[in-house]
């Protein structure tokens, strides 16, 4: 069975972090590492280009197992990617008042931070990580 590609690493986040070529992308990193940090209590990880906090292990019917970030980002080319693990079918009334972005299965998307109304921001990321924290015990 083929190994899970997202790792953690030794890496410096703040090196990874400073590396980002988009400037906006770049300050909304540290932003978003700063909050991140303040919301879960955690010490950020690099896991290859994801800034991940805690971490849980998942396995799959299939026997397909590996560790995942409770929560985490990525300072992606096309936008700022918020990881969201438990998706977002109860964050319906959260996303509704976030302000401009696309989501995915698990993946919200962000142009700039500016876009977005940051109190609720924080609430997402908090609601999600408390529901990933009780449910992975």
């Amino acid at each position: 069975m083929a190994e899970n590609k997202t790792q953690p690493t030794d890496e410096n986040v703040t090196d990874f972090l400073n590396s980002v070529a988009h400037d906006t992308r770049r300050a909304d990193g540290f932003t978003l590492l700063q909050m991140m940090e303040e919301i879960t209590g955690e010490t950020a990880v690099l896991w290859g280009s994801i800034v991940g906090f805690g971490s849980y292990h998942y396995q799959y019917e299939s026997g397909r197992e590996g560790d995942m970030p409770l929560v985490a980002f990525s300072p992606r080319k096309q936008s700022m990617t918020v990881y969201i693990l438990p998706g977002f079918d109860a964050y319906d009334e959260l996303l509704s008042q976030l302000g401009k972005h696309k989501i995915g299965k698990a993946c919200l998307y962000i142009n700039k931070l500016a876009d977005v109304d940051e109190t609720v921001l924080r609430q997402l990321i908090k609601q999600s990580y408390d529901h990933m924290k009780a449910t992975n015990q």
